[in-house]
């Protein structure tokens, strides 16, 4: 696998694909070398796991006052007019 492959794949862990990204991708899972196709999808899984891992090791819970704040700022909206 290339480099511009390799980005593609990290691309895709990320959600951050377009229409010419989803084209290369196609004709990477739909191309005649296995090797390549099962490279790409193990740089997809491995880059998946390492950004879910991060997530884990980053988070952070909200701070208790949010759930008062969202729900009076809920309350105080106006409901939306039927037309």
């Amino acid at each position: 696998m290339n480099e511009a492959q390799i980005d593609l794949a990290h691309a895709v862990a990320l959600g951050l694909i377009d229409d010419e990204d989803h084209h290369a991708i196609q004709t990477i899972i739909d191309s005649e070398d296995p090797t390549l196709c099962t490279e790409f999808l193990r740089e997809l899984h491995d880059t998946r796991e390492v950004l879910a891992a991060l997530s884990d090791a980053t988070s952070t819970p909200p701070p208790p006052s949010l759930r008062t704040r969202l729900l009076a700022a809920v309350n105080t909206e106006e409901p939306p007019l039927a037309i």
